[in-house]
């Protein structure tokens, strides 16, 4: 940790694992604040809601792991293609340990940063052991470095624990990769001679190995180098080691004579999501008739040619233009920088957005169809959803999510997802039933400072028609419409259920009887004002969904 982090510029972003200590004191993190971070006060980087190294510290260029291993190693891609199209001298360097190279993340991490030639160095921390697994259980290859070879990226093997090498080779192949991006796998053999945390113990390692590992001690093999070198002495390191003693004694007093955070419910919800200062854009008179699937295209376009934050990723949506083909003609537009296709991955491209969206980009993930979220629901529930909560950094990715039945697609292109995520605090959901609020809320979301799944039903892209303004337009996400007003009987609807009850309501029109149907048009947040207001009237209650 401390021959990597000094091997780098300090506005390199460094995204860590549990025990990477090092990097953090290497970044001069006082350790007040680490301590504050463990103990859980208001001195730590995350209110006291997750007393580990899980956060982020964008002053300092780090960015923590989640529990779920490899995670982090999508984000760093799309940290590392931030640098590259804002055309910085900067790279990324993700760790990871040997058990998490297993991972389907890391797999799907380091093919795309092949492909897309990112500054990525993916650093493996080979302890021996996955927690108390040992590697003969977890893979068959000589080394982990090996693996490079089947992604066309180069691979190195060294020795974790010798600190100067460490150095020298993040300064060799950072210099390389910034005169020339792309990634590489550095395997760094070392060893844990404690357990994998306090509670698991060592038993499942024969003692004679742990005895091995000591004398490879990276301190103790650094002071007697040093000593060897007559760069310091004895004296010296005792000093030193008198002075950390003190500095730690003292800082350990300060943590625990801090806060502990004072919470409520109100101070729960409000950081549930980032708050918006994106004024609304109102719409102009001047409209045509426009289909569900063009009003978003259009909303697309506008969008990428005012803002060049705008990044669109997806499989398929360059020169083909997406299954649906709302982003044909895009790539002669925008270039190939900015319509972006994609290996066939969900989890690395979703986890690539958030990484975008922490160096101040605003990525929309086309999913090609909304169930194949299911392959990258961990960057989704426990990535996007959470950052903001757990660290406070907020996070502008639009999923968009072709979603729904009725045009005979089968069980996996026809799902309605909407309200499995429902139950994920932190995200968004949108979901219109019209061209008009397509258009418009779709514009709201690509600027919403939170993680949004916009859901566009297949079967409304071309049989939906409305008059749509020509100029951009934005619509508040939380509030639904009274598609028509009634005393009787509350509808609360949503998506193409919206189109079956209008229908519905056609044919009774010559009944007695006054309907009030409401589309709710966002369903996280919801219009809960409109809904009460409208059941306080009429008593009465249809959910269509």
């Amino acid at each position: 940790s401390v021959g990597l982090t000094n091997a780098l510029k300090p506005n390199d972003t460094i995204f860590t694992m549990h025990r990477n200590l090092g990097v953090f004191t290497s970044r001069n993190i006082e350790l007040k604040n680490l301590f504050g971070q463990i103990i859980g006060t208001t001195d730590g980087f995350t209110k006291g809601r997750d007393r580990s190294f899980h956060f982020g510290a964008p002053k300092y260029h780090i960015i923590g792991m989640i529990s779920h291993l490899a995670a982090m190693l999508p984000v760093a891609c799309g940290a590392g293609l931030a640098y590259k199209l804002k055309k910085q001298n900067r790279l990324a360097l993700a760790l990871i340990g040997d058990g998490a190279t297993s991972e389907g993340d890391f797999h799907e991490a380091v093919n795309l940063a092949a492909v897309w030639k990112l500054p990525v160095i993916f650093l493996i921390e080979n302890n021996g052991y996955g927690l108390s697994t040992p590697v003969s259980e977890q893979y068959i290859c000589k080394n982990l470095s090996d693996r490079a070879i089947g992604y066309g990226i180069d691979g190195v093997t060294i020795d974790g624990n010798d600190v100067e090498l460490v150095y020298d080779t993040i300064s060799h192949y950072g210099k390389l990769i910034r005169k020339n991006p792309r990634p590489i796998i550095i395997e760094a053999k070392t060893f844990r001679i404690r357990g994998h945390e306090e509670a698991s113990g060592v038993k499942y390692v024969p003692p004679a190995l742990i005895e091995k590992w000591k004398k490879k001690d990276p301190i103790n093999l650094f002071e007697k180098k040093l000593i060897k070198d007559s760069i310091i002495n004895r004296r010296d390191v005792e000093l030193i080691h008198k002075n950390i003693n003190d500095k730690i004694d003292n800082d350990i007093d300060q943590a625990f004579n801090s806060d502990f955070p004072k919470s409520s419910k109100k101070e729960e919800l409000k950081d549930i999501y980032a708050v918006s200062s994106v004024k609304l854009v109102s719409p102009s008179q001047d409209s045509r008739e426009l289909r569900f699937v063009d009003s978003i295209k259009e909303c697309l376009f506008q969008s990428m040619k005012k803002d060049d934050k705008i990044i669109l990723m997806g499989q398929d949506i360059a020169e083909y233009g997406g299954v649906f083909k709302i982003t044909e003609g895009f790539v002669d537009e925008f270039g190939k920088e900015r319509i972006r296709n994609t290996p066939i991955i969900e989890s690395g491209i979703i986890g690539s957005a958030l990484g975008l969206s922490i160096e101040g980009f605003k990525p929309i993930v086309e999913l090609q169809f909304a169930d194949f979220i299911s392959c990258g629901i961990n960057q989704v529930i426990n990535n996007l959803a959470k950052t903001h909560y757990r660290w406070g950094q907020a996070v502008n990715v639009t999923l968009r999510m072709p979603t729904g039945g009725g045009v005979s697609a089968g069980p996996f292109h026809s799902q309605n997802l909407e309200s499995l995520f429902m139950h994920i605090p932190g995200l968004k959901i949108v979901y219109p039933s019209s061209p008009y609020d397509a258009k418009g809320l779709l514009a709201s979301s690509i600027n919403d400072p939170n993680p949004i799944l916009f859901f566009e039903h297949k079967l409304l892209y071309r049989t939906q028609k409305s008059n749509v303004p020509k100029e951009e337009y934005s619509l508040e996400i939380g509030k639904g419409k009274i598609i028509q007003k009634g005393i009787d009987l509350t509808v609360i609807t949503y998506g193409l259920s919206t189109i079956w009850v209008k229908e519905v309501l056609d044919e009774l029109n010559d009944q007695n009887i006054s309907i009030e149907l409401i589309d709710l048009r966002s369903l996280m947040p919801w219009d809960k004002s409109l809904v009460y207001n409208s059941i306080k009237k009429t008593n009465k209650v249809l959910i269509v969904h």
